[in-house]
């Protein structure tokens, strides 16, 4: 199955695509405006994304771009749009998006585009999992393996470790981590450190070496052993 992340904001074009989409065996996930998407491609492991540009609270250039250089997710991103300037094509693919189309559009060829870039994006990449030294993480489920034993994380914690790996060895800043566990809304200052510490627990204290570092004043990230300190 194909799950594919549509951020769209016109109700009459969501409902379409779900109604081409679905009978074809896609597994569909919608948001209508940029940040609730942004908070759901950060937060879940889609296939696709589908990403209008013309979006209420956060345009789809911008969306882009953060899903790239903030949160360095190579998730294969269509735009969709009902503007045809060659600017506009040039502009998101220089931030990161990997196709374009203007509309209206073939939803056929729409279901043909989708295919070939997701078979280009599993043939980067073991399909279903993330590698980082010995460490390896279900994009799917929240369990990952480590030294041959297998790790039970919680939701919480599952997402933060994908988004370390997606970063690795990069800093993924504390700002973004409180953002794709609770959007615009984090609760007091203590509850991700909570997190980080119990997926530290799981993924770190039992072996010999642990991979995820502190960045003092910064966030966290996932290092090599000859680097790696605790906090």
């Amino acid at each position: 199955m194909t799950r594919l992340l549509i951020i769209e904001d016109n109700p009459e074009l969501v409902a379409n695509l779900y109604a081409f989409l679905e009978p074809l065996g896609y597994v569909l996930d919608d948001a209508r405006d940029g940040a609730a998407g942004l908070r759901l491609a950060t937060g879940n492991d889609y296939d696709a994304i589908l990403l209008d540009l013309m979006l209420p609270r956060l345009d789809g250039m911008t969306l882009c771009q953060k899903l790239r250089q903030e949160f360095q997710n190579p998730v294969p991103v269509i735009m969709l749009t009902a503007r045809d300037p060659v600017d506009d094509r040039v502009q998101g693919f220089a931030l990161g998006a990997d196709d374009y189309l203007v509309k209206p559009f073939s939803l056929m060829e729409l279901d043909a585009r989708i295919q070939a870039l997701v078979r280009r994006a599993q043939g980067r990449s073991v399909q279903g999992t993330l590698t980082w030294q010995d460490l390896r993480v279900d994009t799917r489920a929240p369990q990952a393996w480590r030294q041959g034993q297998t790790i039970t994380l919680t939701p919480s914690t599952h997402k933060l470790l994908l988004c370390l790996m997606r970063a690795a060895p990069g800093v993924v800043r504390k700002q973004e981590m409180e953002y794709l566990l609770w959007g615009d809304h984090p609760p007091e200052s203590g509850a991700l450190r909570t997190h980080i510490h119990e997926l530290r627990q799981h993924a770190d204290k039992s072996f010999t070496y642990p991979l995820i570092e502190t960045v003092h004043g910064i966030g966290w990230r996932l290092s090599a052993p000859a680097t790696s300190v605790p906090e």
